[in-house]
């Protein structure tokens, strides 16, 4: 039956005894072949939490990923990535043979821990990306993914020495920073797609200002934005800045910055009616975010019409 529970895993060693895997020769570091696993250890789904970082490079047929509440694309190559602590819904299709190919490369923080990528590792935005957002690699781009995975996989299994861990680390940074790029090249080729997510967030945004949303709710958040389009908000504000030069934040500030605009010339509202109207509690936090935006304050802005 399906499992109803969330199953927290805190060791990489836990994960491979779940799995039916070898133990894992380091503590702190996995790398895995998906072709090791031949069976799942549940009968429809589980739901998992790692309290380590998690890199996927995987194919799978009859196995849906989900993450949040977002279905995985893994028809083709695909990597994608998880911070921890982020949850993970792995559902199988038991009438069919399981079909599942790639690389799983797990980090305990305490393997980076006092090192420059402890700090760094944090700046990539795609460790908070939904499942369905994972990166699309090209035949050539998971060609140099794999062969990162390898020399990682090939240390892991060497003796351990004072030399493993500083390899290893340079090898993570370099698959971090391929990824980067890919994902950028991903923003650009995935055009059409990005526009109807730029189209998707104009519609609810003008939806939003044209309701009394604004008076009941305040100033729409990007995490509410980003929830009605099914992503994330680092995906989405990563689409806007490629597609616009300005991320989900600008774009609602702007909105915003119009809809004032129009109020301030075309109505006799105070100024106070109006920061209320839009969702300010208070006038002046208005007024500052206004000569922020366009270097006048509104009574200013007001005049110039008069």
């Amino acid at each position: 039956m399906e499992s109803p529970q969330l199953l927290r895993l805190k060791t990489i060693s836990q994960y491979h005894q779940l799995m039916g895997l070898p133990k894992p020769e380091h503590p702190l570091i996995s790398v895995v072949n998906l072709n090791a696993i031949t069976e799942f250890p549940f009968e429809k789904s589980i739901s998992l939490v790692f309290d380590f970082y998690s890199i996927a490079l995987k194919t799978c047929s009859n196995v849906k990923y989900k993450y949040g509440q977002q279905d995985s694309d893994f028809n083709e190559g695909t990597l994608f990535f998880m911070s921890p602590g982020q949850v993970i819904k792995i559902e199988v299709d038991k009438t069919e043979e399981a079909k599942v190919s790639g690389w799983l490369l797990y980090i305990h923080p305490d393997f980076i821990w006092n090192t420059a990528l402890a700090k760094t590792i944090k700046q990539y935005e795609f460790f908070n990306y939904s499942v369905h957002e994972a990166l699309h690699l090209s035949n050539k781009e998971e060609t140099i993914i794999t062969s990162i995975l390898q020399i990682i996989k090939q240390e892991y299994h060497s003796n351990i020495d004072k030399f493993t861990q500083g390899i290893i680390i340079t090898q993570l940074e370099s698959l971090l920073n391929f990824s980067d790029r890919f994902y950028n090249r991903q923003f650009i080729t995935r055009k059409i797609s990005n526009h109807n997510i730029l189209n998707h967030f104009e519609e609810i945004l003008t939806e939003y200002f044209n309701t009394d949303s604004l008076q009941e709710k305040g100033l729409p958040t990007v995490k509410f934005i980003a929830e009605a389009l099914n992503t994330s908000t680092n995906y989405l504000s990563g689409v806007l800045k490629t597609l616009t030069g300005k991320n989900a934040q600008q774009h609602i500030h702007d909105k915003l910055i119009d809809k004032a605009k129009e109020k301030l010339s075309t109505t006799s509202f105070s100024i106070s009616e109006i920061a209320y109207q839009l969702g300010f509690e208070h006038s002046p936090s208005f007024s500052k975010l206004f000569k922020a935006k366009t270097n006048v304050s509104p009574l200013e802005f007001r005049q110039s019409f008069n």
